[in-house]
């Protein structure tokens, strides 16, 4: 009797601490919000921010002729300014927010987040999971500010600035917050398994996608080949370009949403690859051109950031070497001498760069990804998964001509509404004291 009485007391015993350890280990399991995760992502959030503004407009606004110079950083600034309330307003619940019960969620978001009106303060997305929604969504926000701002590389000069806040707004909502939720926030190239750990063509192939479609629809700047079109202020374009520098890692070591491993070997890789596609520029410029000038070695720069961008988290120090290398040579021939060949009028060279090396750095993330770095990926030459070259050429195919259409169209739209580009009068004076009423006099 006692022992059957013991025996049962042992059971209840045991079944209340098996209890108490599910529920203790289901409470352990349960997303927290990490207060170190939380303070690097702010700082990275601030280091992307600044890539746009400042860091954009010194770098554009120093290539571009002293009379355009104001107009060109009043394009960045005035980017910044729309794209924060549209991502606020819809563009971040369309990007990143899911509906599992809608077939369209492999193509868009839902308006669950419409005016964020669901972002308590202790909210958080499934999607990063150890910080607060709204550094998220800001986070996020800082990605869709700079991407459509990198096309007014290729329209400098030359673009009505109603006709480029009319482009920002209606390019985010229409091109970027589809393409962002195809690959991030649970659409069909993610699902597929395409790896793009920053943003290598939801970023820079999409903007220099759409950068060649918007060149070639607003035709060449009046005077090329015929006008001095040299930078104004080479200057500007190298403090901005450091800044660029500076800021990627917020870009590319903050996509690990964490402050963990992952974080430092992807901020590694950013600087290997920067340095050695700068390097990679430099050289073929000094065989081609005999010099090697400091637009060629800052130009190789970011060519290399942006090439190690998809690759950042998922590709050791010896990958992002080779990368880097490779997008400073390739990026050299497609920004100076290919828009030469087929005569577009890329100003900026935000296609040569940021189309061409966002493929690029795609392409080679699909062959050299290694699973002992990333989990999440297996590339071709370290893995023997060459499925994956298929899966990343399917992301740049289908990156690309979805932005291609959708850019194509909505300028169209505009141009037939209010028109894209200045009149030839207002071209040959100069942007700044026709769109603005201000000039540069130092």
């Amino acid at each position: 009797m006692k022992s059957k009485f013991a025996k049962r007391i042992a059971l209840g015993a045991g079944s209340v601490l098996a209890g108490t350890f599910v529920t203790t280990s289901a409470f352990a399991a349960a997303p927290k919000i990490d207060s170190g995760d939380t303070a690097w992502m702010l700082t990275s959030s601030a280091l992307v921010l600044m890539m746009t503004i400042p860091g954009l407009a010194l770098f554009y606004g120093g290539m571009v002729r002293k009379k355009n110079v104001l107009a060109t950083l009043a394009q960045s600034f005035g980017a910044t300014c729309i794209i924060t309330v549209l991502w606020m307003v819809i563009g971040y619940s369309l990007a990143f927010t899911t509906n599992p019960d809608s077939h369209a969620n492999q193509f868009i978001g839902s308006f669950d987040q419409f005016l964020l009106g669901k972002m308590g303060l202790n909210a958080v997305n499934p999607l990063a999971a150890t910080i607060p929604e709204s550094v998220y969504m800001f986070f996020q926000m800082t990605f869709a500010i700079i991407t459509p701002a990198l096309i007014a590389g290729a329209l400098a000069d030359r673009m009505k600035f109603s006709a480029f806040m009319w482009f920002m707004s209606l390019w985010l909502l229409l091109v970027y917050c589809p393409i962002a939720h195809w690959v991030w926030g649970g659409g069909w190239l993610g699902s597929m398994g395409a790896l793009d750990y920053a943003g290598g063509t939801v970023v820079h192939l999409n903007a220099g996608t759409a950068a060649l479609v918007t060149c070639l629809m607003l035709g060449k700047r009046t005077g090329l080949g015929t006008e001095n079109m040299a930078p104004h202020n080479l200057v500007y374009s190298v403090i901005g370009a450091s800044l660029l520098w500076v800021g990627w890692f917020g870009f590319n070591a903050g996509s690990a949403v964490t402050a963990n491993v992952n974080a430092g070997m992807a901020a590694a890789a950013t600087q290997i690859a920067t340095a050695a596609a700068s390097l990679g520029w430099m050289a073929v410029e000094w065989i081609v051109a005999k010099k090697p000038s400091v637009l060629g070695m800052i130009s190789g720069a970011v060519a290399g950031l942006v090439a190690i961008t998809p690759a950042s988290g998922f590709v050791d120090a010896q990958g992002a070497l080779i990368i880097g290398f490779a997008a400073g040579v390739v990026c050299y021939f497609s920004a100076v001498h290919m828009k030469k060949f087929f005569g577009y009028d890329d100003a900026l060279d935000a296609w040569g760069v940021h189309g061409v090396g966002g493929a690029l750095g795609a392409m080679m993330t699909g062959a050299l990804a290694k699973n002992a770095i990333n989990s999440a990926g297996k590339g071709w030459i370290f893995d023997g998964n060459g499925h994956q070259m298929l899966i990343q050429f399917y992301d740049v195919a289908g990156t690309f001509v979805y932005c291609a259409i959708g850019t194509a169209i909505i300028l169209k739209v505009i141009d037939l509404v209010i028109g894209l580009r200045v009149s030839k009068e207002v071209e040959v004076e100069g942007l700044d004291i026709n769109l603005h009423g201000e000039i540069v006099h130092s």
